[in-house]
């Protein structure tokens, strides 16, 4: 099963005799997927170590910002299709998706999969189907099939002994946060399994709600495709940040630059910014770099490039403060993205730190319409707060602008220009070109 085998997608109705379905893990995919499979006939359970998303998906609400889940999910739960448990239960499905973070050497952390695993085996009785979700390096869904089945030796994943056998495949998510409703249907998904019999089984489940195609091959395969397409993205990321390096040391508007570059037919640049946040494209390539470290110098390289670049902001704004004894800076932004609530691994959220602790006699004003509260690292320090945006603008000495959430776009530009004294702008986004008397001067880094 080396060769994808793509197939052409006949929409499936809810079916007659409908699974039951486990979802480990409640966070940005697993709710998200939990809802909309019980959305599409599904009796489902999701299973969460977090009490209070327990009880909030059981009231029909969610923990974070994602348009369009909250109306799911209250759906879901007001017809019995989600329930949302604590422990594991007895399911046909398992989906497992948990969170998948690096260790110190960039290796993965697998111990989320793994209490995964030792949860779900003393409810197996065979013919289960346990799909990996979590993005992970080749070689994980096995690592999953081989712990739970070495506390389960009465099981096999192959029929081998003639033992009742439980069936593994991996379905990497592919979707954008913002857009996870709107793209769990509309994406192609790949399934790789372990057998080919597990790559069908997880494939059907998936065309109960998937519109598009889903290309079957093996588990390494699939598990490989995630990281390259996450790996690409961070690639190109990088050329465009370092561009901007360039373009500030030449004095070359990257913006600019960028904007006239990108008419030529065959060009896509990537727009520039202060780092690569999210649980994906900042993580993924490392899984890469350690499966194949003498091989993967470009992505490596990549990820060094990227990385450095919230360091290369906080440069940028010292310099622009140099001249202030205790600088207020409105920091604008602190998700990893534009208009969502998500703080992992966000570069903004790495540069209000590192700022805080550069500038120790002065302010930092956190604005963030997603968040009520500022995560602990920095709501435990005394010269960083949360305010709201017309009051931090008004104070500040500097403003920097961070993430390019739409509700900044046109409101501050003219909060700025309603001021006496214009403060200083670094803009790491090229959001408000306009706004700058100089656009040569490049406050972008």
């Amino acid at each position: 099963m080396t060769d994808p085998i793509p197939f052409a997608h006949t929409p499936a109705a809810a079916p007659v005799d409908a699974p039951t379905v486990a979802v480990v893990g409640l966070g940005y995919i697993g709710l998200p997927t939990a809802a909309i499979l019980a959305s599409h006939g599904a009796r489902v359970i999701g299973v969460d170590v977090n009490a209070r998303t327990v009880e909030a998906v059981n009231r029909g609400e969610v923990p974070f910002v994602e348009p369009d889940l909250e109306t799911s999910v209250a759906g879901a739960v007001s017809r019995g299709r989600l329930t949302a448990s604590l422990d594991m239960p007895e399911a046909d499905v398992y989906i497992v998706a948990v969170p998948t973070p690096f260790a110190e050497d960039y290796r993965v952390d697998l111990t989320y999969i793994d209490a995964a695993a030792d949860a779900i085996a003393p409810r197996l009785g065979g013919g289960e189907l346990v799909i990996l979700e979590s993005t992970s390096p080749p070689g994980t869904t096995q690592h999953l099939a081989d712990r739970l089945l070495a506390a389960r030796p009465d099981l096999s994943w192959d029929g081998s002994g003639g033992r009742p056998v439980v069936e593994f495949a991996h379905c990497p998510e592919r979707v954008l946060p913002g857009r996870i409703m709107v793209e769990l249907v509309t994406n192609d998904r790949i399934v790789g399994g372990l057998t080919l019999g597990a790559a069908e089984r997880a494939r059907d489940l998936y065309e109960t709600f998937c519109q598009a195609e889903i290309p079957l091959t093996d588990a390494p395969t699939a598990e490989l495709a995630k990281l390259a397409e996450n790996a690409f993205r961070d690639v190109n990321i990088a050329f465009a940040n370092e561009l901007a390096s360039i373009c500030e040391r030449v004095g070359v508007d990257v913006w600019e630059l960028i904007e006239l570059a990108n008419r030529h037919p065959r060009v896509n640049i990537l727009q520039p910014g202060p780092g690569v946040g999210g649980h994906c494209i900042a993580v993924d390539p490392w899984f890469i770099v350690s499966a194949a470290p003498e091989e993967a110098r470009l992505i490596r390289t990549a990820r060094e490039i990227n990385d450095a670049r919230p360091a290369q902001v906080v440069e940028k704004v010292l310099a622009a403060s140099d001249h202030l004894t205790s600088p207020r800076i409105a920091a604008l932004g602190l998700a990893f993205k534009a208009d969502i609530d998500d703080l992992r691994e966000s570069p903004a959220r790495e540069i209000v730190g590192m700022l805080s602790d550069r500038i120790p006699g002065g302010l930092i004003d956190v604005v963030e319409p997603h968040v009520d509260e500022l995560p602990s690292e920095l709501e435990a320090r005394q010269n960083v707060a949360l305010r709201p945006l017309e009051s931090a603008l008004a104070d500040a000495d500097l403003v920097l602008l961070l993430v390019d959430h739409a509700g900044f776009r046109t409101v501050v530009p003219q909060l700025l220009d309603s001021r006496a004294h214009a403060p200083a702008v670094v803009d790491t986004r090229g959001l408000w070109r306009e706004v700058r008397a100089d656009p040569r001067s490049s406050s972008a880094p």
